[in-house]
């Protein structure tokens, strides 16, 4: 039987869709087969024969696989009609994304962009849901980019993502993964299961299609092992040798001057993105960009001209004596590097301000305080508490700053913006991190409104330059 539309969500069945009976963390799709045939479902896909169902049954080993599967043939396969860049990463899957498109865009290649900001078919665009949409979504925003005549796109497939196979069907030429450090460890349960999930980006290669790995990142690299025959394999890095290399020139407030070589290829580049972690995100996209025929010199506009990424190292501007950077930085290799990359340029103190998810990795914890501990003051608080204790989170970061480490502990959110803003000097640099461009607190099952970067600018209006650093 043949079927125009499907579904996993059995409140969205139409008479004569499939319904997708996928096994779920917390439920199971089978659950929602009596819904699904009371709306018109004339199909379930499920891995098992259910008995009292009258309708015909699709058995598949993989549900979630042929379900995605479905999703993209049922849309055209739009990928094949695409030159598509996939980027997997613990770190740096979002400014990649955008370097990648902003390199193509000034190139006059359109292009459309899916990931954690936003979803853009090129013409139309909406702030995101998830890192990597539904196999549904996903298979309608790569379809409206066909038809939009949008040639090109970068997204960003997660490691939830790729392991659930919610991409499975989509074709990509080119596949980067910028980093693998700790990440997501209460989902995967352990670093080889996050890295294999990771690795399964590799296998959604076309023929001839390009891997890129991150010759400075040890988890990337040992990804080479795993590439397919069918494919080429491109490296970048800054400290060990690479096919696309670099020699970092400057950095500072403003940015990055750096040297890019290629082949027989040299060409200098400057970034207005701060710190070296950014320099290999522009990198990375370099090497991706390079599987489109495109030259050193064509790349350099488009890294030039992406002066900011929402809530990736955001600054906010006003007329404080110091620097404010909002970040998403929510994992101890990230925050390690934000603080790192600010250090050069700040003459005063690093003041960071972070905390760390409820219902999460916990152990990712006082690795988190440790991390942070590289910065002059530490002001731990919330990070989206979901259904745990609040205290108890900012405890357990507290017990990994070392002793000796000046700290401040303070649940509310908003309040430890303020006390950081409030105790900046001058020459000082505070980074707020963690939620980046997310708009909600999640506390329980509330979804407060809560901006990092309004907060800053709220408390920044309010500023006044004390009288001994004004005189």
């Amino acid at each position: 039987m043949a079927v125009a539309e499907a579904t996993e969500d059995s409140r969205l069945c139409t008479p004569g869709c499939l319904f997708a009976a996928i096994p779920g963390t917390k439920q199971n799709g089978q659950h929602f087969v009596e819904d699904a045939l009371s709306r018109g479902a004339a199909v379930i896909l499920t891995s098992q024969p259910l008995a009292k169902v009258k309708v015909n049954q699709c058995i598949v080993g993989d549900v979630r696989a042929a379900y995605s599967e479905l999703c993209q043939a049922l849309a055209g396969m739009p990928s094949r009609r695409l030159g598509l860049v996939g980027v997997t990463g613990t770190n740096g899957k979002t400014t990649t994304t955008w370097l990648v498109r902003a390199i193509l865009e000034a190139n006059r290649k359109h292009s459309g962009l899916l990931g954690t900001v936003e979803y853009s078919d090129g013409i139309t665009t909406e702030p995101a849901t998830l890192t990597t949409p539904d196999s549904r979504a996903l298979s309608d925003w790569l379809a409206s980019m066909v038809s939009k005549k949008t040639a090109y796109a970068a997204i960003e497939l997660s490691s939830h993502a790729l392991q659930q196979s919610r991409a499975a069907g989509v074709q990509l030429d080119v596949a980067v993964v910028t980093n693998i450090t700790r990440d997501h460890f209460d989902f995967h349960g352990s670093y080889e299961n996050y890295r294999i999930a990771k690795a399964r980006l590799l296998w959604m290669l076309k023929r001839g299609g390009v891997v890129v790995l991150n010759a400075d990142s040890v988890g990337s690299a040992s990804l080479a092992e795993l590439v397919p025959s069918s494919s080429r394999m491109m490296t970048f890095g800054i400290e060990n040798d690479a096919d696309v290399s670099c020699r970092l020139l400057e950095e500072s407030q403003i940015g990055s001057r750096f040297v890019v070589e290629h082949g027989a290829e040299e060409f200098e580049f400057f970034t207005p993105l701060v710190g070296r972690h950014n320099v290999e995100n522009c990198l990375a996209a370099i090497a991706a960009c390079r599987h489109f025929g495109l030259s050193l010199d064509c790349m350099a506009d488009g890294i030039n001209t992406l002066r900011t990424v929402p809530g990736r190292m955001e600054l906010i501007e006003g007329r404080q004596p110091f620097r404010v950077l909002v970040d998403y930085a929510h994992t101890d290799d990230a925050l390690r590097n934000v603080i790192k990359a600010v250090r050069p340029t700040t003459r005063g103190r690093v003041i960071v301000v972070f905390g760390a998810g409820g219902d999460r990795d916990a152990e990712k914890r006082p690795l988190m305080g440790e991390a942070a501990s590289a910065a002059d003051l530490c002001v731990v608080t919330s990070d989206n508490p979901r259904s745990e204790d609040p205290d108890a989170i900012i405890t357990q970061i507290a017990a990994g700053i070392p002793a000796g480490t000046k700290k401040h502990l303070e649940v509310d959110r908003e309040t430890a913006i303020a006390w950081a803003i409030r105790h900046a000097k001058p020459g000082d640099t505070v980074l707020v991190c963690g939620k980046g461009h997310e708009k909600v607190q999640v506390v329980g099952s509330e979804r407060i409104p809560f901006d990092d970067a309004a907060a800053c600018r709220q408390h920044l209006f309010h500023y006044r330059i004390p009288r001994r650093a004004a005189s």
